[in-house]
């Protein structure tokens, strides 16, 4: 089972590791596959820890035998949350981060859980920050309030993340809050910069950037309900308050090369207690 087939139908990805703590992160690929009408992908990964050569067909057989038989549980345990449609198991050899990026190219979504706690496991700050389609990070705690939060600016990378979470909304019936925290003067350009000296006129420009990028889906979305937060905060503190008590946040993805993520998703991401997505950009992913 290490080959996907270039054929099969559109899928939701989900990495599953066979422990209690995997087990909101299940659920809710479940549900995304039940929202989507999509079918779920149950995969696992174990890596040969040992240079090339020294492999051992005894041992290599009993982790496969072990790893074929943790999908079985995990399908049989998606089934019984109500997973609709088909539910595949893929095994994957490698190591778990490049394995998973590999196994979520023809993903529609990828859910992961988050790992450790306390903290972040490194697969759900590794995967989310090069995968090209987007990651669900979730961490092992229900039941979720029925309200998304969107983190977003005017940026090139707000459309996505704009038609994320109000798809998002829709699907599961939610409200949606859209949070732009705008305090962010060492990002802007040097002709912003001005508008740090005088408030007013910084939120009044930005609150008509907002609402403009935020008009097109409220019409495509006339079901969801709104709310439209414009903050003089830093986005780190104003989607930390705006994320409390919520059951997703949405963010983007604005790092760089030595950060991928951008240090405000990046910190979403280690201290959040609800799943946060996590959309890419339209910069190239390796």
């Amino acid at each position: 089972m290490n080959g996907v087939d270039g054929n099969q139908r559109p899928h939701v990805l989900f990495g599953y590791d066979g422990t209690q703590e995997n087990e909101g992160a299940l659920r809710w690929a479940v549900e995304e596959a039940r929202q989507r009408d999509l079918d779920l992908m149950i995969c696992h990964c174990w890596h040969w820890p040992y240079a090339s050569g020294h492999e051992d067909p005894d041992a290599e057989a009993i982790r496969t035998r072990a790893g074929e038989n943790l999908l079985a549980q995990g399908v049989r345990r998606a089934r019984e949350l109500g997973a609709p449609g088909t539910v595949r198991r893929h095994l994957l050899r490698g190591p778990v981060e490049e394995a998973l990026l590999e196994a979520s190219r023809t993903a529609e979504l990828t859910v992961i859980g988050s790992g450790e706690r306390p903290g972040i496991g490194a697969t759900a700050l590794e995967v989310p920050a090069r995968a090209g389609r987007p990651v669900i990070v979730v961490p092992d705690t229900a039941p979720w309030p029925r309200r998304v939060v969107a983190g977003t600016d005017a940026g090139e990378g707000c459309p996505a993340v704009l038609g994320f979470a109000f798809g998002e909304a829709a699907l599961r019936g939610w409200d949606l809050h859209v949070v732009y925290g705008c305090w962010e003067p060492a990002v802007v350009s040097e002709d912003d910069l001005a508008l740090f000296n005088d408030p007013e006129l910084l939120e009044k420009r930005r609150t008509a950037e907002l609402d403009e990028v935020v008009a097109p889906w409220r019409e495509r979305h006339p079901e969801v309900d709104v709310t439209v937060s414009l903050m003089l905060e830093r986005p780190c503190e104003a989607l930390g308050r705006a994320a409390d008590g919520a059951g997703l946040l949405v963010m983007g993805d604005r790092g760089t090369g030595f950060d991928p993520l951008g240090a405000t998703s990046s910190a979403m991401l280690r201290r959040a207690s609800l799943p946060v997505a996590i959309i890419p950009g339209r910069r190239s992913r390796t």
